[in-house]
């Protein structure tokens, strides 16, 4: 998913404001269940983000242009990790590794099997 970073992206210097890295590698996880024509939650389920282990790499700052890429670590029963990475010019500037929980009513739940299919589709690399 490609990404132009804005103004409101910036702190007072033009550098990307370190939470933003976070909000632009989920909307890469939305657009992916998007480009399969689901959502990352239905009737009655949802993922959620249960753990996180981020790298700072280098800034991005005004103008620039970024892509972002996801792709499956692991599968588990009623979890999923993914490998997140930023990309400026080529070059890695952010890397993530995310761990995706999937809740049913609120309690974790084993993925089903038509919805895992859409899952390896959606962060195949």
């Amino acid at each position: 998913m490609k990404i132009r970073v804005y103004y409101e992206d910036t702190d007072s210097l033009g550098i990307v404001y370190h939470a933003n890295y976070l909000k632009f590698i989920e909307r890469a996880r939305s657009e992916a269940f998007f480009a399969l024509g689901s959502k990352p939650e239905g009737e009655g389920f949802c993922f959620v983000v249960r753990s996180m282990k981020i790298r700072f790499i280098r800034s991005a700052k005004l103008g620039d242009h970024l892509e972002v890429k996801s792709t499956i670590i692991e599968i588990r029963a009623a979890s999923f990790w993914l490998k997140q990475e930023i990309f400026l010019d080529g070059a890695a500037i952010f890397s993530a590794e995310v761990e995706l929980a999937h809740l049913c009513g609120g309690k974790l739940a084993k993925i089903g099997g038509e919805f895992l299919h859409s899952i390896e589709r959606a962060f195949a690399a």
